[in-house]
């Protein structure tokens, strides 16, 4: 078999210039790839997560290495309006505007239907939906009042679209964010602004192995195309393709970094 083992693709300039926000950067997962591969565009960047000494570590770490000019933080829950607000206010405050925003924050778990509170339920919906909501209502207005328009990119899922055992909550709450998605790109075009989502499957990182099975994680992995699972940073490719000015004409839309549609 073919090795399918990806190359990490060095940065060409995209960004140069331009300031993104990503909500639940401080992590290895997708969130901290995308900060990176936003870096390494050229982006300043605006990086917020509900988990604030993770999230010192992750901006101490890419202060040193892309200058700490080109990066801010502030602790932020998606489930807290005035921690949005704050979040893109120090956008505008410390880089003048704001031209990206990039929303990752989710929450998963595993339950099934039948056994679910409605604590249960209504966290990851909170999270995962409403999070996303909170954070695009922000982005909308402040690009709104600017001017200059401006780009959003959500992170969904693949179970958006398909059934997964256990995953009731999330998948209700992803295929939200597709819509969500969808019903914001048509408003915002009036006003230049471009809304899209990504689809991941299996994008591996530690949080990940510590909350899911291994059985589970093989039998994810052994759906998918490549026979492996995605990096994060591949997902982050696709967020700054969305982010950048090679996907001028799409809007409304949501990409699948997967072979999986169904």
């Amino acid at each position: 078999m073919t090795d399918n083992k990806a190359q990490y693709v060095p940065g060409h300039g995209l960004l140069d210039g331009r300031t993104a926000v990503v909500t639940a950067a401080a992590g290895a997962g997708i969130g901290g790839a995308t900060a990176r591969r936003l870096l390494e565009e050229g982006a300043r960047i605006v990086i917020g997560d509900a988990h604030a000494r993770r999230l010192g570590e992750a901006e101490r770490a890419l202060a040193a290495e892309f200058g700490a000019h080109n990066v801010a933080s502030l602790p932020c829950d998606v489930t807290d309006e005035q921690q949005v607000a704050a979040l893109f206010e120090l956008a505008a405050r410390e880089h003048g505007g704001l031209d990206i925003v990039v929303n990752n924050a989710g929450l998963g778990g595993t339950c099934s239907l039948v056994d679910m509170s409605d604590e249960a339920w209504s966290k990851v919906l909170d999270v995962t939906l409403n999070g996303t909501f909170r954070c695009m209502r922000a982005a909308l207005r402040a690009f709104e009042g600017s001017g200059r328009g401006g780009v959003i990119v959500n992170n969904a899922s693949v179970v958006g679209w398909r059934a997964q055992a256990g995953q009731a909550h999330y998948a209700a709450a992803k295929a939200g964010v597709m819509a969500l998605t969808r019903c914001a790109a048509v408003e915002a075009a009036a006003f230049g602004v471009r809304v899209n989502a990504v689809a991941p499957s299996l994008a591996m990182h530690p949080h990940l192995v510590k909350v899911t099975s291994a059985e589970l994680l093989e039998e994810l992995t052994a759906r998918e195309a490549f026979g492996r699972y995605a990096e994060p940073w591949e997902v982050a490719n696709v967020i700054v393709f969305l982010a950048s000015g090679y996907s001028s004409y799409l809007t409304g839309e949501v990409v699948s970094v997967s072979s999986q549609h169904a």
